[in-house]
């Protein structure tokens, strides 16, 4: 793949500046920025961002001299906003909703009642399908308001902020488990030969490659990107 123009990049930085932030993956793609992406090299359409609206589609178009068009309908409709709230008597504190908040906006521990953080929810919907017990409902808090007349830019910022301090906490404990794994492998393989039930020597060198190559790939996530 070829590296992309600093023109590319600069571009990419406006689209993404111009969508809500909201994270909520209806446009098709995993977030605002991958979307951005897409836009920029002419592999989606500017009208997948329900929570941008028909304004969100008008400043699309004027960033890539491209038309306006209406919404695309397969992703949702323009409305206002949304907060999710959970209701208090049926959370059974299973964290699932935690999880799959893209802002970290849901606050909780495992077994006890969840909470959202009204002023960080960018009503996302993400957390509806995860929940097991169906307590999470989305109630609209803008009136007759839609699209960024619902939202502020001081919001999507926000919101970006708090997407990537959470991809970063992910990513932080992933590297901590897996150095975690990794000294057990690497303690395993020092002592297999002691405490293993197998005698056979040729079967003692495969399980030990075994332990091997799960202890390089373990090294080898951990290892930061230079």
């Amino acid at each position: 793949m070829s590296t992309p123009t600093p023109a590319t990049d600069s571009l990419t930085d406006r689209i993404d500046a111009a969508l809500p932030q909201t994270q909520c993956t209806r446009c098709g793609f995993p977030d605002c920025r991958a979307y951005a992406t897409a836009i920029t090299t002419e592999a989606a359409p500017i009208n997948r961002c329900p929570p941008g609206g028909a304004e969100g589609i008008s400043r699309l178009a004027a960033l890539t001299d491209r038309e306006p068009m209406p919404l695309d309908p397969q992703r949702g409709i323009e409305g206002p906003r949304a907060l999710a709230v959970v209701d208090e008597d049926w959370c059974i504190g299973c964290t699932l909703c935690i999880k799959a908040c893209p802002v970290d906006c849901i606050v909780g521990a495992p077994k006890r009642m969840h909470t959202v953080i009204d002023d960080q929810c960018t009503g996302c919907e993400l957390c509806l399908p995860a929940c097991p017990v169906d307590c999470i409902v989305m109630q609209p808090v803008t009136g007759q308001r839609t699209g960024w007349q619902a939202w502020s830019s001081a919001q999507a910022d926000e919101a970006r902020t708090r997407y990537h301090q959470r991809a970063q906490r992910l990513q932080r404990a992933a590297q901590e488990d897996d150095l975690r794994l990794a000294g057990r492998a690497a303690e395993k393989l020092a002592h297999l030969a002691q405490s293993s039930s197998l005698v056979d020597a040729a079967a003692l060198e495969r399980k030990r490659a075994v332990v091997q190559a799960a202890l390089d790939r373990a090294r080898t996530r951990t290892r930061t990107p230079g």
